[in-house]
């Protein structure tokens, strides 16, 4: 809050994402892509505010009490596998101690051989070698904090799974292994991707990043946010094939991708202290128009005043 001035973080976010679906939340960083994970889980700033609507079932995420957040909401209907994972694990226990104490406070499980068993069984369900347990933190490489990470999040059974730049600082082999463990998780195979399920129980789940590649592997439905507002929402296969998608801003990040255009988009993102009046990427866009810098276009598909229209991406 600059200078006492309140902040607009996120703005007419608007998207659903049901069992059995990966929504990819993608945008540059800075943009409320993490603040909104935070706000579904009740984890902003006792100074923050929130408005609107967040259904998880039949509870509505963003007028929950604490005590409903905490006893019912965090671990038990979502389950949050942090960015950097490394930095959330408690370093001074071992993985063992923290896979037990979730398990005990989650499920309910009593008895330190049946506690030890439904953590050694919730690892191995994420991939992560039990005989690494009994390590600490530190001495985990970045894929095995994230398998730990991935653990802890599926202990209690959530319906939804939030992955918070999951594949960050990871080498692309261990990308691609991770949005394949991430999507065998969700329960069905991807609509993009190549990678297949077992027998998982179906799960919804949302990953913010910034990786692109990452999310044509993973998801079904792809949402697009610039400077706090959702600017496009669309399917997964459209957006990374054909016809393509219709955002100015969309399409700039696909062409800065290494094995398309790898044009970067010109200039900078505004603070979203200091919010133009209209359309907050005119100044960066080929397409922009006096009516984008008057006002901003909101819609449930492109927030945009000047399309591209499938036609033409298609020419």
């Amino acid at each position: 809050m600059p200078g006492g001035r309140q902040v607009a973080a996120v703005t007419d976010a608007h998207f659903d994402v049901g069992a059995g679906e990966c929504l990819a939340l993608i945008g540059e960083s800075g943009c409320g892509k993490s603040v909104l994970a935070s706000a579904l889980l009740g984890l902003l700033p006792a100074n923050a505010r929130t408005a609107g609507r967040a259904h998880l079932g039949d509870l509505d995420l963003l007028a929950a009490d604490e005590r409903t957040l905490a006893r019912t909401v965090r671990g038990r209907k979502i389950g949050l596998i942090p960015q950097s994972p490394a930095a959330h694990l408690t370093p001074v226990r071992t993985i063992r101690s923290q896979m037990e104490e979730t398990v005990a406070q989650l499920t309910g499980v009593r008895g330190r051989a049946t506690v030890r068993a439904a953590a050694e069984a919730a690892a191995a369900r994420a991939a992560f070698p039990v005989g690494h347990l009994d390590r600490y933190p530190h001495e985990l490489s970045g894929g095995l904090a994230q398998r730990a990470a991935t653990a802890l999040a599926l202990v209690g059974g959530a319906p939804l799974l939030l992955a918070d730049e999951p594949t960050t600082g990871l080498d692309r082999d261990l990308v691609e292994h991770t949005v394949d463990e991430l999507r065998r998780h969700v329960g069905t195979p991807a609509g993009t991707g190549a990678v297949s399920c077992d027998d998982a129980p179906r799960r919804a789940l949302l990953m913010i990043t910034h990786d692109l590649t990452a999310a044509e592997r993973i998801a079904d439905k792809v949402a697009v946010m610039y400077a706090g507002r959702l600017v496009e929402l669309t399917d997964a296969a459209a957006f990374f094939g054909a016809p393509g998608p219709r955002h100015p801003y969309s399409r700039g990040l696909l062409r800065a991708l290494p094995d398309r255009d790898f044009t970067p988009i010109p200039g900078m993102p505004p603070e979203l202290g200091d919010l133009p009046d209209g359309c907050a990427f005119a100044l960066r866009c080929e397409r922009a128009t006096d009516a984008c810098v008057r006002r901003p276009r909101t819609s449930d598909s492109v927030a945009c005043h000047h399309p591209y229209l499938p036609e033409a991406i298609r020419a």
